[in-house]
Protein backbone atom coordinates (compact mmCIF):
# COMPACT_ATOMS: atom_id res chain seq x y z
CA UNK A 1 0.00 0.00 0.00
CA UNK A 2 0.99 3.67 -0.21
CA UNK A 3 3.08 5.85 2.07
CA UNK A 4 1.14 9.10 2.42
CA UNK A 5 2.18 12.51 3.76
CA UNK A 6 -0.78 14.39 5.29
CA UNK A 7 -0.36 18.12 5.98
CA UNK A 8 -3.01 20.00 7.98
CA UNK A 9 -2.82 22.46 10.88
CA UNK A 10 -5.79 20.78 12.60
CA UNK A 11 -4.79 17.74 14.63
CA UNK A 12 -8.35 16.39 14.58
CA UNK A 13 -8.35 16.31 10.77
CA UNK A 14 -5.03 14.47 10.72
CA UNK A 15 -6.32 11.94 13.25
CA UNK A 16 -9.38 11.31 11.07
CA UNK A 17 -7.23 10.92 7.93
CA UNK A 18 -4.94 8.49 9.70
CA UNK A 19 -7.84 6.44 11.11
CA UNK A 20 -9.63 6.18 7.77
CA UNK A 21 -6.64 5.48 5.50
CA UNK A 22 -5.02 2.93 7.76
CA UNK A 23 -8.04 0.70 7.10
CA UNK A 24 -6.64 0.17 3.61
CA UNK A 25 -3.14 -0.54 4.87
CA UNK A 26 -1.65 2.85 4.02
CA UNK A 27 1.15 4.29 6.12
CA UNK A 28 0.39 7.89 7.13
CA UNK A 29 2.92 10.51 8.20
CA UNK A 30 1.15 13.54 9.71
CA UNK A 31 2.53 17.09 9.75
CA UNK A 32 0.81 20.03 11.47
CA UNK A 33 3.40 22.66 10.53
CA UNK A 34 3.41 23.05 6.72
CA UNK A 35 6.94 24.48 6.68
CA UNK A 36 8.17 21.11 7.99
CA UNK A 37 7.41 19.55 4.63
CA UNK A 38 9.97 21.79 2.94
CA UNK A 39 12.84 19.98 4.63
CA UNK A 40 11.45 16.44 4.32
CA UNK A 41 12.64 13.82 1.85
CA UNK A 42 9.48 13.77 -0.26
CA UNK A 43 10.81 10.97 -2.47
CA UNK A 44 9.85 8.60 0.36
CA UNK A 45 6.14 9.25 -0.21
CA UNK A 46 3.68 7.99 -2.81
CA UNK A 47 1.00 10.65 -2.33
CA UNK A 48 0.58 14.00 -0.53
CA UNK A 49 -2.64 15.22 1.08
CA UNK A 50 -2.45 18.96 1.77
CA UNK A 51 -4.88 21.39 3.40
CA UNK A 52 -5.33 24.75 1.65
CA UNK A 53 -6.21 27.13 4.49
CA UNK A 54 -3.25 27.08 6.88
CA UNK A 55 -1.63 29.97 8.77
CA UNK A 56 1.72 31.45 7.72
CA UNK A 57 2.21 29.07 4.77
CA UNK A 58 -0.96 28.11 2.92
CA UNK A 59 -1.41 24.99 0.86
CA UNK A 60 -1.15 26.75 -2.48
CA UNK A 61 2.24 28.24 -1.65
CA UNK A 62 3.46 25.01 -0.08
CA UNK A 63 2.54 22.93 -3.14
CA UNK A 64 4.16 25.48 -5.44
CA UNK A 65 7.38 25.00 -3.49
CA UNK A 66 7.35 21.21 -3.12
CA UNK A 67 6.05 20.23 -6.57
CA UNK A 68 9.53 20.46 -8.19
CA UNK A 69 10.78 17.98 -5.56
CA UNK A 70 7.84 15.55 -5.70
CA UNK A 71 6.49 13.84 -8.79
CA UNK A 72 3.67 11.82 -7.20
CA UNK A 73 -0.01 12.79 -6.86
CA UNK A 74 -0.97 15.76 -4.67
CA UNK A 75 -4.56 16.04 -3.39
CA UNK A 76 -5.81 19.21 -1.70
CA UNK A 77 -8.09 19.11 1.34
CA UNK A 78 -10.24 22.22 1.23
CA UNK A 79 -13.50 23.81 2.28
CA UNK A 80 -13.15 26.30 -0.57
CA UNK A 81 -15.30 25.41 -3.56
CA UNK A 82 -14.86 28.36 -5.93
CA UNK A 83 -13.87 27.38 -9.45
CA UNK A 84 -10.98 29.85 -9.47
CA UNK A 85 -9.45 28.11 -6.44
CA UNK A 86 -9.54 24.79 -8.27
CA UNK A 87 -7.89 26.39 -11.29
CA UNK A 88 -5.12 27.80 -9.09
CA UNK A 89 -4.56 24.43 -7.44
CA UNK A 90 -4.37 22.51 -10.70
CA UNK A 91 -2.09 25.15 -12.14
CA UNK A 92 0.31 24.58 -9.25
CA UNK A 93 0.43 20.86 -9.97
CA UNK A 94 -2.30 19.42 -7.75
CA UNK A 95 -4.05 16.31 -9.05
CA UNK A 96 -7.37 16.50 -7.22
CA UNK A 97 -9.46 17.97 -4.40
CA UNK A 98 -11.29 16.44 -1.46
CA UNK A 99 -13.71 18.94 0.01
CA UNK A 100 -14.22 19.25 3.76
CA UNK A 101 -16.11 17.85 5.52
CA UNK A 102 -15.22 14.68 3.66
CA UNK A 103 -16.78 11.26 3.95
CA UNK A 104 -14.59 8.24 4.68
CA UNK A 105 -15.75 6.40 1.58
CA UNK A 106 -14.99 9.31 -0.76
CA UNK A 107 -11.55 9.87 0.77
CA UNK A 108 -10.60 6.19 0.57
CA UNK A 109 -11.86 5.93 -3.01
CA UNK A 110 -9.97 8.99 -4.24
CA UNK A 111 -6.73 7.97 -2.57
CA UNK A 112 -7.05 4.43 -3.93
CA UNK A 113 -7.75 5.72 -7.43
CA UNK A 114 -4.71 8.00 -7.48
CA UNK A 115 -2.41 5.35 -6.05
CA UNK A 116 -3.71 2.75 -8.50
CA UNK A 117 -3.42 4.83 -11.65
CA UNK A 118 -0.21 6.65 -10.75
CA UNK A 119 1.91 5.50 -13.66
CA UNK A 120 4.15 8.52 -14.16
CA UNK A 121 7.80 7.61 -14.45
CA UNK A 122 9.55 8.87 -11.36
CA UNK A 123 12.51 10.66 -12.83
CA UNK A 124 14.42 10.75 -9.55
CA UNK A 125 15.39 14.31 -10.40
CA UNK A 126 14.69 17.88 -9.37
CA UNK A 127 13.85 20.24 -12.22
CA UNK A 128 14.20 23.89 -11.22
CA UNK A 129 13.91 26.25 -14.14
CA UNK A 130 16.64 25.34 -16.61
CA UNK A 131 18.55 23.35 -13.98
CA UNK A 132 18.07 19.61 -13.50
CA UNK A 133 19.55 17.81 -10.50
CA UNK A 134 19.75 14.08 -11.19
CA UNK A 135 19.55 12.46 -7.77
CA UNK A 136 20.37 8.97 -8.99
CA UNK A 137 23.54 9.82 -10.92
CA UNK A 138 24.45 12.81 -8.73
CA UNK A 139 24.83 15.15 -11.68
CA UNK A 140 23.63 18.68 -12.38
CA UNK A 141 22.62 19.79 -15.87
CA UNK A 142 21.83 23.23 -17.24
CA UNK A 143 19.72 22.48 -20.25
CA UNK A 144 21.56 19.55 -21.82
CA UNK A 145 24.97 20.62 -20.55
CA UNK A 146 26.56 18.74 -17.65
CA UNK A 147 28.05 21.01 -14.99
CA UNK A 148 31.40 19.50 -13.85
CA UNK A 149 30.89 19.67 -10.09
CA UNK A 150 33.04 17.90 -7.54
CA UNK A 151 31.20 15.47 -5.20
CA UNK A 152 31.20 18.07 -2.41
CA UNK A 153 29.92 20.81 -4.72
CA UNK A 154 27.19 18.47 -5.93
CA UNK A 155 26.07 17.58 -2.39
CA UNK A 156 25.79 21.27 -1.53
CA UNK A 157 23.82 22.03 -4.70
CA UNK A 158 21.45 19.10 -4.08
CA UNK A 159 20.87 20.19 -0.50
CA UNK A 160 20.08 23.78 -1.47
CA UNK A 161 17.89 22.68 -4.40
CA UNK A 162 15.88 20.29 -2.20
CA UNK A 163 15.25 23.18 0.20
CA UNK A 164 14.53 25.72 -2.49
CA UNK A 165 13.94 29.21 -1.08
CA UNK A 166 15.12 28.25 2.42
CA UNK A 167 18.19 30.06 3.76
CA UNK A 168 20.76 27.62 5.17
CA UNK A 169 23.72 28.65 7.30
CA UNK A 170 27.20 27.37 6.55
CA UNK A 171 26.95 25.14 9.62
CA UNK A 172 23.66 23.64 8.39
CA UNK A 173 25.23 23.01 4.98
CA UNK A 174 28.26 21.37 6.55
CA UNK A 175 26.19 19.02 8.72
CA UNK A 176 23.46 18.21 6.17
CA UNK A 177 25.59 17.89 3.03
CA UNK A 178 28.91 16.67 4.41
CA UNK A 179 28.00 14.97 7.71
CA UNK A 180 28.72 15.54 11.38
CA UNK A 181 32.23 14.18 11.07
CA UNK A 182 33.30 16.65 8.37
CA UNK A 183 36.18 18.91 9.38
CA UNK A 184 35.19 21.62 6.90
CA UNK A 185 34.92 25.09 8.46
CA UNK A 186 32.81 28.05 7.32
CA UNK A 187 35.56 29.26 5.00
CA UNK A 188 35.72 25.86 3.30
CA UNK A 189 31.94 25.82 2.80
CA UNK A 190 32.13 29.32 1.30
CA UNK A 191 34.87 28.13 -1.05
CA UNK A 192 32.85 25.10 -2.22
CA UNK A 193 29.79 27.29 -2.80
CA UNK A 194 31.86 29.87 -4.68
CA UNK A 195 33.33 27.25 -7.00
CA UNK A 196 29.93 25.70 -7.65
CA UNK A 197 28.47 29.12 -8.45
CA UNK A 198 31.26 29.87 -10.93
CA UNK A 199 30.68 26.58 -12.74
CA UNK A 200 26.91 27.16 -12.84
CA UNK A 201 27.48 30.75 -14.04
CA UNK A 202 29.67 29.44 -16.85
CA UNK A 203 26.67 27.36 -17.92
CA UNK A 204 24.46 30.45 -17.87
CA UNK A 205 22.60 30.28 -14.54
CA UNK A 206 22.96 31.79 -11.07
CA UNK A 207 20.73 29.70 -8.78
CA UNK A 208 22.57 30.18 -5.48
CA UNK A 209 22.05 33.46 -3.66
CA UNK A 210 24.11 34.77 -0.75
CA UNK A 211 22.10 36.04 2.21
CA UNK A 212 24.62 38.23 3.96
CA UNK A 213 25.30 37.33 7.56
CA UNK A 214 23.14 34.21 7.32
CA UNK A 215 24.12 31.79 4.56
CA UNK A 216 22.87 30.67 1.15
CA UNK A 217 19.65 29.73 -0.62
CA UNK A 218 18.55 28.27 -3.95
CA UNK A 219 16.67 31.06 -5.69
CA UNK A 220 15.47 29.55 -9.00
Amino acid sequence: MARILAIDDEQAILAALERVLRRDGHEIVCVTEPAEALSMDLARFDLVLCDVMMPELDGFDLVRRIRPCFDGPIVFLTAKVAEEDAVVGYGLGADDYVRKPFGAAELRAKVAAHVRREQREHANALTLGNVRVNLGTKEVFVGDALVPLTPTEYEICELLARRRGQVLSREQIRVSALGWDSDADDAAISMHVSRARKKLASAGVDPIATVWGVGYKWQL
